[in-house]
């Protein structure tokens, strides 16, 4: 596959679900947030290092979640070709700090620092990654009472975008928990065929002056997909700055996420979408509620 896209992460081994670091926490605009890192291990699944070892797919998972309260909706965030998590840290923080836990895998052979260098060839792994870490994360008794299993979304970025768009709507991937996608400057991965009937809410996010991801891509997939579907173009944006350290542009991400999410998942108006995505000279909005 051509690389149309460009972002990775951290990863590692364990097994079930234990944590391997100690609880921190944060505030600022919002709730205080809480930090566990965990490392999942699937083991029914390998990965091929470069110098032919096989090992079992681990995934070192950073979850962002309310210091109080819950249960609360879950956001599994899959990040793109040769970064980490980290890196989206703004955008993962104001979604927890707004009523979300977030849980951020670093995929094992496509993140930064890959044994080898990141290897692209495993995004057709990856979907069933994030499935692996929902089904990890609802098991999991450190985070009993935090997550609401009946109110789950998919997002990502980029190669993580084409994961997320794959597991909310890829007939060969796709997880029926995802009730919510939110596709940052993705595709569809090759063979994808069309859109099921009654699929999850799709929200994506375009920068007009993507070098990385065309327009055009995003364009033809959101084409494809059956309503309700948005799709908020970022005017003049490129791939990477818009969700990371841009501003207006991440703020304005920020609130159109957010609302789509609470509309679709928490069941509160849809006016603020829409009210959200409108900033003249920045964005343009497509709506098919």
């Amino acid at each position: 596959m051509a690389r149309l896209w460009a972002c990775a992460a951290m990863a590692c081994a364990l097994g079930a679900g234990a944590a391997f670091a100690t609880p921190s926490s944060t505030r600022s605009h919002g709730q205080a947030v809480h930090f566990r890192r965990f490392r999942f291990v699937d083991r029914s699944r390998t990965i091929r290092l470069p110098d032919g070892t096989r090992l079992p797919r681990s995934l070192e998972t950073v979850v962002r979640y309310p210091a109080t309260g819950g249960p609360y909706p879950l956001i599994v965030f899959a990040h793109g070709y040769a970064l980490t998590p980290e890196t989206y840290s703004r955008l993962l923080g104001a979604w927890a700090r707004a009523g979300y836990v977030v849980a951020a895998p670093a995929f094992p052979l496509e993140r930064a620092g890959a044994r080898g260098g990141p290897d692209q060839s495993d995004l057709v792994n990856e979907p069933r990654d994030v499935s692996f870490v929902i089904g990890r994360l609802l098991a999991l008794g450190a985070l009993a009472g935090r997550i609401d299993p009946a109110r789950i979304a998919v997002a990502g970025h980029s190669d993580g975008a084409v994961v997320a768009l794959a597991v909310a709507f890829d007939r060969r991937f796709r997880d029926r928990r995802a009730r919510a996608a939110i596709v940052l400057s993705g595709a569809a991965l090759p063979g994808m065929g069309p859109f099921p009937h009654g699929g999850p809410p799709l929200l994506a996010v375009q920068g007009t002056a993507d070098p990385i991801n065309a327009p055009a891509t995003t364009a033809a997939f959101f084409r494809r997909a059956r309503r309700p579907k948005f799709l908020l173009w970022l005017l003049g944006a490129s791939h990477l700055p818009p969700y990371t350290t841009q501003e207006p542009q991440l703020r304005i991400v920020e609130r159109v996420t957010t609302a789509f999410l609470g509309h679709y998942l928490e069941g509160r108006p849809l006016r603020p979408l829409y009210r959200r995505a409108q900033r003249p000279g920045l964005t343009r909005f497509a709506a098919g509620p």
